[in-house]
């Protein structure tokens, strides 16, 4: 990657509510993150889109719902994606089934596909990155989806889920999927810490994640929120991921290990970002 240890620390869920909003403003401003991926279609995302308006230097990138969510799209367009409620299906592993079985299901899948990152686009917010909700890029039409229509709207950085100590064939799909990303020209961090303390990523495990960071471009993701909310997860401990991001230890980590640290954008080569972003930049 270039970089002996490089940092992104992310923040999913952006727009999900205003709690969450308010927590990636504080650790934006009064911490360590530097990312945070937008829920186009969450009860604050107009709400999250004015905040990232005002902060230049966090990197927001799209977080593709195609799970427990809303649609873009009305749902009477997406029979095989959503339930009698007009939301998205929540049984993943059927709905996986089905795309790979069912050439309708394929096709409401890209057009909702289209219709977040164009909803993004319509924001004016440069695209920092793309992922997805609960790593459901991870399914192959699920990739190819986002990979052929993401790169029309310049998307250049993709999370892939791969994580040092997780089972053995969630391992094997989170590197294929990396190996198929940067195939595709794209930036993808050698590792994410997260998975295994997704929802309890609290202070001391942010320490010693950064204490241990590996070599390479790291991406650690968090799910921060100044407390419960409408259709949050059930145990999660949002209040202590605000914490772990603003955490004086961890701050004084990435200073003193003289880490490089920044959102994906800051990670491209120069030559791939587009010409508002780079430094001498004539303003428009």
């Amino acid at each position: 990657m270039g970089v002996p240890r490089g940092l992104i620390v992310t923040a999913d869920d952006l727009g999900a509510s205003i709690e969450v909003n308010d927590a990636v403003a504080q650790a934006h401003r009064d911490g360590i993150l530097t990312a945070a991926s937008l829920m186009v279609t969450g009860a604050a995302a107009a709400d999250a889109v004015t905040r990232a308006r005002t902060m230049p230097g966090l990197g927001v990138g799209l977080h593709v719902v195609l799970v427990e969510g809303r649609p873009a799209l009305p749902p009477e367009r997406l029979p095989a994606l959503v339930g009698a409620d007009g939301r998205f299906r929540t049984d993943m592993a059927r709905l996986a089934l089905r795309l790979f079985a069912d050439p309708a299901a394929r096709r409401q899948l890209a057009a909702e596909v289209e219709a977040q990152f164009a909803a993004f686009a319509a924001t004016g917010l440069p695209l920092d990155h793309v992922n997805a909700h609960k790593h459901f890029h991870l399914h192959p039409t699920i990739a190819a989806t986002v990979l052929r229509i993401g790169k029309r709207y310049g998307m250049r950085a993709v999370r892939a889920p791969l994580e040092r100590g997780t089972p053995g064939v969630e391992r094997w799909w989170a590197r294929r999927l990396q190996r198929r990303l940067r195939r595709a020209g794209l930036l993808v961090p050698d590792q994410v810490i997260g998975l295994a303390w997704t929802g309890a990523f609290t202070p001391e495990r942010m320490r010693s994640a950064l204490a241990k960071l590996p070599p390479g471009l790291t991406e650690v993701y968090t799910h921060p929120a100044t407390g419960p909310y409408p259709g949050a997860a059930p145990g999660y401990l949002y209040e202590a991921e605000l914490a772990a991001l603003t955490d004086r230890l961890a701050i004084a980590t990435i200073r003193d290990k003289g880490l490089t640290h920044g959102h994906f954008r800051s990670f491209l080569p120069a030559a791939d970002l587009p010409a508002a972003d780079l430094p001498d930049a004539a303003p428009s």
